[in-house]
């Protein structure tokens, strides 16, 4: 059995602010093994996006632990990869020196940082745009820049929140498999929130459904689907009985 790279134990996290309270997240308890790809779906405002938070370290729980590699952190800066919901390229640096720019910020010189980027340009689909702007960039490639910015962390636990979301139907499909064979060629461990329920299914080892505010575990599903996934799984009996489950537990009446 792969170890265990995250756990949460009875997390809980509530916001004050003046007259106001809400609880995001209680009770959260959890483990994703190394190398996994989890995915993680729940109704808006469940507490996903600070899940994300506070695994990143930008949040800190107000109950209960949470672990990395088996330790307990509480300073947990800089040791995950994190792509928020905005790709958040910077328009005055090119594509490539928006990518080095956390291998920048942990002391890399810059021209070491490059050839490191370079030589991965061709796997994210950016080998002709490396001297380009974002203006220049479609949608999708651009998120393929802020993909690569990611996983030039060179973190082995990975976090991407809602990466395809703003994407066309097309272009989502065509990222979602790139997406898949980058995670088979570098191995890391995925977590990845998405509001569409066959995305879940089609990325995830298992996908982790969380219930309405207060944010808990409501369920958590095995997807029994081989790999490597094939598009055309989604017109399968399986892959639709996986969907009905997913849409039930979720609350949706089909």
């Amino acid at each position: 059995m792969p170890p265990i790279k995250v756990e949460l134990r009875n997390v809980g996290k509530s916001f004050h602010g003046d007259d106001l309270f809400v609880q995001a997240l209680k009770n959260i308890s959890l483990q994703v093994e190394e190398g996994e790809f989890v995915t993680i779906i729940g109704p808006s405002g469940s507490g996903k996006s600070t899940l994300f938070n506070l695994i990143v370290g930008l949040l800190e729980p107000d109950e209960g632990e949470i672990c990395i590699d088996g330790d307990v952190c509480t300073n947990r800066t800089g040791l995950v990869g994190y792509m928020p919901q905005r790709d958040l390229l910077l328009p005055w640096r090119s594509i490539i020196d928006n990518v080095i720019l956390a291998q920048e910020l942990r002391g890399v010189p810059k021209e070491h940082a490059r050839e490191r980027a370079r030589d991965l340009l061709p796997l994210f689909g950016l080998s002709e745009f490396s001297t380009v702007y974002p203006h220049a960039l479609s949608g999708g490639m651009r998120q393929r820049a802020a993909l690569l910015r990611t996983f030039l962390t060179e973190r082995n636990l990975i976090l991407l929140d809602e990466p395809f979301g703003a994407l066309d139907a097309l272009t989502r499909r065509e990222l979602q498999d790139w997406l898949l064979s980058v995670w088979q060629e570098f191995g890391q461990t995925i977590l990845f929130i998405t509001h569409d329920v066959e995305e879940a299914l089609y990325l995830g080892d298992r996908v982790i459904v969380l219930s309405s505010r207060p944010g808990q575990v409501k369920d958590i599903l095995d997807v029994s689907l081989p790999r490597p996934r094939r598009q055309g799984m989604v017109t399968q009996s399986e892959f639709g009985d996986h969907v009905g489950y997913l849409l039930d537990a979720l609350g949706v009446k089909t």
